[in-house]
């Protein structure tokens, strides 16, 4: 599985134990499914690569995108017809995908919660014993998300928004079957009454902000929603640039170290780089930091760890003291909810095309202007107070408590 779906999982490890089972490399998992995933996500991480590959690249992967795609969403119409990508998995459950781990399962019948639409696919088609539910990692989704014959399924989605919730009557799931969640975040970044959340934003926003242009006219918003916002750590201001879980956009990191490297070398700015758990990504780096003259720990870290549970934890643990979230739009636009404005690099899907449009809509996001130039563009981005604006728009226009919503949720069944 991929960085979006693990990563939703994460906040929610502690409703199993601290366990979190991967269908593509569970304990005991049969050697040929291994190898079918395997390949499935070797080929999706190529084909990822390839985008920017001029001419046969975008070809290649216009062509996979199509299979994903989402429709727009108005108007408002019958959308339940089956996609060609869930007849393509449903000739893969058929032939046993999955139906070992459903077994070994089905002695508990817990609520099996899944972040991937192909494990409840698998659960209902296999005849899971509990309830099925399934946490949508997008601010939009494909057909392929919903039941293959929504008429009949007794699949639960937990769904990050209203507008996502439409999306699925479309798509034929009854309106029972629809619960809007939000999108789990990692509570270690919220606290209970989001006063982790709130003293993180009010530090962030006086960096964000140095001229004082937003807090000038917005003092009293700031004061209701972040008491501590008059408090602001140490300088320098941190960036912290995450690449896709393909190793997408690595380049861009190297831009901005490139560009950035004089002011980094001068304590005036903090870099994260975010190479999550791909080696060959940490190499890439760790070059290009060289390459400036600098070393890991002078003003520039790498996020990485090989386990992807152990890279969540470090990521989580280097937002508390990120004032930017520079990333393409993946589900990390969900971490707008935690006051981090968000720089967007160019989407890699159909789905990221969405997330981009809703980071726009509610003003928690914008497009990355030139990487080349974040040297002359960003001071007057500061200047301006936009990026505190962006800070406080995300903060308080997404939803932040979807963890605890479906703890609260799942709780029924204890």
């Amino acid at each position: 599985m991929g960085y979006g779906h693990q990563r939703a999982a994460y906040p929610l490890r502690d409703l199993s134990g601290g366990e979190i089972i991967t269908i593509n490399n569970y304990a005991g998992i049969p050697d040929w499914e291994r190898e079918y995933w395997l390949k499935s996500l070797r080929s999706y991480e190529r084909v990822s690569r390839l985008k920017k590959v001029p001419g046969l690249g975008g070809l290649v992967f216009a062509v996979m995108d199509a299979f994903q795609r989402i429709q727009p969403l108005y108007p408002y119409r019958d959308l339940s017809q089956p996609s060609v990508q869930q007849k393509y998995f449903y000739r893969f459950i058929k032939k046993g995908i999955g139906r070992d781990l459903i077994k070994k399962l089905n002695a508990g019948a817990l609520p099996f919660v899944t972040t991937f639409f192909v494990a409840a696919y698998i659960a209902e088609y296999y005849g899971y014993a509990g309830e099925i539910y399934c946490i949508i990692c997008d601010t939009d989704a494909s057909r392929a998300w919903a039941p293959l014959d929504p008429d009949r399924s007794r699949t639960k989605f937990l769904v990050p928004s209203a507008k996502v919730r439409e999306r699925f009557l479309m798509y034929g799931v009854k309106p029972e079957n629809i619960i809007v969640s939000g999108f789990p975040l990692p509570k270690e970044n919220i606290g209970a009454d989001a006063e982790i959340l709130t003293n993180d934003l009010g530090c962030r926003v006086g960096v964000l902000d140095p001229r004082g242009a937003y807090r000038q006219h917005y003092q009293s918003l700031l004061e209701k929603v972040t008491p501590g916002f008059s408090r602001r750590h140490n300088l320098p201001l941190t960036i912290t640039y995450a690449v896709g879980g393909a190793g997408a956009q690595k380049e861009i990191g190297a831009t901005i170290l490139r560009q950035l490297a004089g002011r980094i070398r001068n304590q005036e700015i903090s870099l994260n780089l975010v190479a999550g758990s791909r080696p060959e990504i940490k190499d890439y780096f760790l070059d290009a930091i060289q390459e400036v003259g600098l070393q890991p720990g002078q003003g520039v870290e790498i996020v990485f760890a090989p386990d992807k549970m152990d890279y969540f934890r470090l990521f989580n643990e280097c937002l508390h003291d990120t004032d930017i979230l520079w990333t393409k739009p993946s589900e990390l636009s969900f971490y707008c909810a935690l006051g981090l404005p968000i720089i967007i690099s160019e989407p890699v899907g159909s789905q990221e095309d969405f997330n981009r449009e809703w980071l726009v809509s509610i003003g928690a996001g914008l497009d990355s202007p030139d990487p080349a130039y974040v040297s002359e563009w960003l001071p007057d981005l500061l200047a301006s107070g936009r990026l505190a604006r962006l800070a406080v728009d995300g903060f308080l226009n997404a939803e932040k408590m979807g963890t605890y919503n479906i703890e609260k949720l799942l709780s029924k069944h204890n």
